[in-house]
């Protein structure tokens, strides 16, 4: 199979200086949904269509085939002459043998399995389109039926279509199979005799009919499958039918959501059994939360793992982290890039902890600052600590070793190690080794200065 994808409109309302196809929907460009939905298919032949936004949308498309190891053609639509016109610009890279499936850019959610039942029903001879029955079919095209055997004959645009034609309720998606040893020569017939001035694709639908070829048409699962966006409001309009799809998804999993209109996924969720999200949870990345984990409301959890009944307490930052199974985590914690915590680790309100591996069974409860540092096992740290690990030009590592309590206020400067089953005062500034088993503390002897008096300020 071929397919092509038309990305080359300007997309005036929706105010941006940004590709429209470039647009975000759940963290990743419209246009990306649909390629990764075109090449979860197996084409032989990708090729996407541009034309505004310059070297953005091939620079895109480009970084994208190098990621994924695949090859994704791209053609220049200058200037941008209809649909019709568009597919032109396809014509030298697509394989004679293969039906070509064309595709929208700006229409990102419709499903690998519409396609393929769309793909099935036209097989390598027939014309297949993707149709949809709607309430109000205001501004699209029509498909116009045979009154007597309901065959489709041809597709009329709104600003072409007579007043008994608007009353069709069947539009056109757009999305069509077409056997491409026709395309090409239907392609090469096209008129722009319109009101539009343009080469529209749907006319080869009448050159189909006339040249014998059958034409079918398909429905996706639901009408948002073939919703285009046009502007910034239609875009929001498909950000929360996606998320509420992808709710839906999860909770058919078992996953509970305390509400499911009040997340946003913006990447890969997977979920073990009876994990429980709260409301306003946002999750970036590939996420993976281990079974029987509870997120409490509005955390973000980036391209981090949480192990089995793991509790993240509500308005935590996790990025790039993994969570031990069992964990309490916050509330407002923040697990920074190459943090790994062991099983049954406590991480309290405002600690932050950064590239550092902490063990089983440790905690930091409030108020600490870890970075870089190894964590061993049973460790205490008190409100206050911090790990001194910049110098303003390095970072050195600190290792706290197993059964280590760390007192309240404490500085660890950097590199330094503490000892197994170490102590150290609260109050202390570490700038040397502490032993193992022994109570470190560096302190000035406490002192009561007689006579002393608090300053008053002095009237003016």
């Amino acid at each position: 199979m071929n397919v092509v994808i038309l990305a080359a409109g300007m997309g005036k309302r929706m105010q941006s200086a940004l590709p429209k196809v470039l647009h975000p929907l759940a963290g990743k460009p419209l246009l990306r949904h649909v390629i990764d939905t075109a090449r979860s298919l197996g084409p032989k032949k990708l090729c996407v269509i541009y034309g505004h936004g310059g070297a953005a949308v091939p620079e895109m498309v480009s970084a994208l085939a190098h990621e994924t190891g695949s090859t994704i053609e791209t053609a220049l639509q200058q200037p941008q002459l209809g649909t019709g016109h568009a597919v032109m610009q396809a014509v030298p890279q697509l394989d004679d043998a293969e039906a070509t499936l064309v595709l929208y850019g700006d229409v990102p959610l419709t499903t690998a399995d519409s396609l393929r039942r769309l793909v099935e029903a036209a097989g390598n001879d027939k014309l297949g389109i993707l149709t949809v029955e709607q309430a109000n079919p205001f501004g699209l095209g029509r498909i116009v039926r045979d009154a007597d055997s309901g065959a489709i004959v041809r597709i009329v645009e709104e600003k072409d279509a007579s007043e008994q034609e608007r009353a069709i309720r069947e539009i056109n998606s757009g999305i069509m199979v077409i056997p491409t040893r026709h395309l090409k020569k239907w392609l090469a017939a096209l008129s722009n005799n319109n009101a539009q001035g343009e080469y529209y694709l749907t006319d080869i639908v009448a050159q189909a009919v006339a040249d014998g070829v059958p034409v079918v048409s398909s429905q996706p699962s639901g009408e948002w499958e073939v919703a285009g966006v046009n502007s910034k409001v239609q875009l929001a309009e498909l950000e929360r039918r996606h998320q509420l799809n992808i709710a839906h998804a999860l909770l058919e999993k078992g996953v509970t959501l305390m509400d499911p209109a009040r997340i946003d996924v913006r990447g890969e969720l997977i979920c073990g059994r009876d994990v429980v999200i709260d409301v306003g949870c946002l999750f970036e990345g590939r996420v993976e939360l281990g079974e029987g984990a509870r997120v409490g409301p509005n955390c973000v959890l980036v391209d981090a793992t949480v192990g089995a009944g793991a509790n993240i307490k509500p308005f935590c930052h996790i990025e790039g982290a993994t969570v031990g199974a069992a964990s309490q985590i916050g509330p407002y914690a923040r697990l920074r890039p190459g943090t790994e915590l062991g099983e049954d680790v406590h991480v309290g309100n405002f600690v932050e902890i950064k590239n550092s591996t902490v063990a089983a069974h440790s905690k930091a409860n409030h108020l600490a600052y870890v970075g870089d540092a190894t964590v061993g096992s049973r460790v205490n740290i008190g409100a206050g600590v911090i790990t001194c690990n910049y110098d303003g030009a390095n970072k050195f590592r600190t290792v706290i070793e197993d059964d280590v309590f760390v007192g309240s206020d404490s500085q660890l400067v950097a590199p330094v190690t503490i000892g197994k089953g170490a102590t150290l005062g609260a109050g202390t500034t570490l700038t040397k080794d502490a032993p193992a088993g022994k109570l470190t503390i560096s302190r000035p002897k406490q002192l009561t200065i007689e006579g002393w008096k608090r300053p008053v300020k002095v009237k003016k």
